[in-house]
């Protein structure tokens, strides 16, 4: 179990004239090794008289910030279990890979014949996207899973408006269990969305989706398997529905991890769709980043993606190839909706995910998807005697709980998601979907191990017992942690983001 530790803010170790050793400026600059001498900053734009920093010796230094890391939560210490997430361990050599001079050294302004092999290594990811997700053409451009979607409904639209229906097409149509971004990148796109229920199975209510179907919607969005991590059954009918009335399918990609190498999203029907390529294949992406969101489509949207786009092509003479050398270049299409991204997106993350995908091939990624299936569904069978499953049917990689079986002892989802943090866990999402009251998302992914699993499945069970014979301790938990409980809603209105801030406050 965790140790209770107080460990104090770097400002509260300052002591007045404390500063680490200080080597003495040699004299010598960079221009004297060869190098490129950096001018110094403006004089107003530095803050030493103004800028209160502490003052602390360097073991004191580097001990403060050693203890403030074990007071961080991430893959390489635990397990993650976080819903729709996907925090999965990811292999050390693909952050080798994405830090290796040859690529963490190339400038986004390099001339296209200086960086071959960058633009390779994106070519062949694009290439290699396309073929797991059954479209045409990928961009990487996107940074992130969120601007994904926006640039795949931006895609959406320039397709319908040069068919010139772009005015009468507002509608995007997003299920009820939708992450939340999907209705939230609709509307930042000038789209208007329209919910659609699901039936008590968890899948879209096709019922109710065909009266909400005509001329003026622009496209539906979906995820598959959706937010409960049921596979949705009808998407081909679904598919044909959306694509008589003219409108398009769009794939939310972040929970395509258990259909690797089994179903691809372009066979089921869907014309554009983003992958969060820092979830499926591999980034750690705790705190907000690094992220990339590649958007794919089918034949005959190309044209539509943002610019620039990376092509590959042969050195030809007079029409007919004069070596096999392969050569990549860089093309600005005018039909394209623009630029999404000063540059062509996150490299260091496609970087890794290409390391990911080549590491595994086509046979491991088929059994890293069926692995993230078979290890959600051993949790969920080995819990749903004391955990309430709403909707008992097959699932894939994620399930949802609501809340505990018992509930007369009071004991909430947050208190079971508190507690677990006294144990060494990660909680997984609470309170997501909102189909259900006291949602409880878990997603153990594919890359953790038997032993693993039954050690948080023991932990759960003891939860769940400890609700019934002791609340009060489930209820005021954690106890093992420097933090308890924040008040979250002020922590997000009135952010403490300093020390004097912090002093003040107090």
């Amino acid at each position: 179990m965790n140790r209770k530790v107080y460990r104090k803010l770097i400002f509260e170790l300052s002591r007045e004239g404390r500063h680490g050793h200080d080597i003495p400026r040699s004299g010598i600059t960079p221009d004297d090794l060869g190098g490129v001498s950096v001018a110094p900053l403006p004089g107003d734009m530095m803050r030493a008289d103004t800028l209160r920093l502490p003052e602390v010796d360097e073991p004191t230094a580097v001990r403060h910030y050693t203890n403030m890391s074990t007071n961080n939560f991430g893959v390489d210490t635990g397990f993650y279990p976080l819903g729709s997430c996907t925090m999965k361990y990811n292999p050390k050599i693909n952050e080798e890979m994405a830090a290796h001079r040859c690529f963490a050294g190339v400038h986004p302004a390099t001339p296209v014949s200086a960086a071959q092999g960058a633009l390779q290594l994106y070519w062949t990811l694009q290439s290699a996207l396309c073929k797991i997700g059954g479209m045409e053409e990928f961009t990487l451009n996107p940074f992130a899973g969120a601007q994904g979607e926006l640039t795949g409904l931006m895609v959406i639209r320039a397709y319908h408006a040069s068919r010139g229906e772009g005015d009468k097409r507002r509608k995007v149509i997003v299920p009820d269990s939708a992450h939340g971004t999907n209705p939230a990148s609709a509307a930042v796109c000038g789209l208007e969305v329209v919910e659609v229920k699901s039936r008590p199975d968890g899948t879209v209510d096709v019922n109710d989706l065909a009266p909400l179907l005509d001329d003026t919607v622009a496209a539906m969005m979906m995820t598959n398997p959706n937010t409960l991590g049921i596979f949705e059954k009808d998407i081909p009918r679904i598919a044909r529905m959306v694509h008589d009335v003219g409108a398009l399918m769009y794939y939310d990609g972040a929970n395509l991890n258990p259909l690797l190498g089994v179903a691809r999203p372009g066979d089921m029907g869907f014309d554009v769709m983003h992958i969060n390529l820092h979830k499926t294949f591999s980034t750690p992406h705790g705190g907000g980043g690094p992220g990339s969101g590649p958007v794919g489509v089918r034949k005959g949207l190309e044209k539509f993606l943002p610019n620039p786009r990376v092509i590959r092509h042969l050195e030809t003479h007079q029409g007919f190839p004069v070596k096999e050398e392969k050569r990549y270049g860089i093309v600005y299409d005018p039909a394209a909706l623009g630029s999404v991204s000063a540059t062509l997106g996150n490299f260091a993350v496609q970087a890794r995910a290409l390391a990911y995908i080549l590491t595994l091939g086509s046979d491991g990624l088929m059994e890293a998807g069926k692995l993230a299936t078979l290890n959600a569904t051993y949790i969920k069978e080995s819990l749903k005697d004391c955990y309430l499953l709403p909707i008992d049917g097959l699932s894939k990689h994620e399930f949802v709980f609501d809340g505990l079986r018992d509930k007369s002892t009071g004991v909430t989802t947050l208190d079971v998601a508190k507690r677990l943090l006294d144990h060494g866990y990660h909680a997984p999402t609470i309170y997501f979907p909102l189909l259900f009251h006291e949602s409880l998302m878990i997603e153990p992914t594919e890359t953790e191990s038997r032993e693993t699993l039954d050690e948080f499945i023991d932990v759960m069970r003891d939860i769940a017992r400890e609700a019934f014979e002791d609340p009060e301790t489930v209820k005021t938990a954690p106890h093992l942690t420097p933090v308890r409980r924040p008040d979250d809603t002020q922590a997000a209105l009135t952010p403490i983001l300093t020390y004097d801030q912090l002093i003040t406050t107090n």
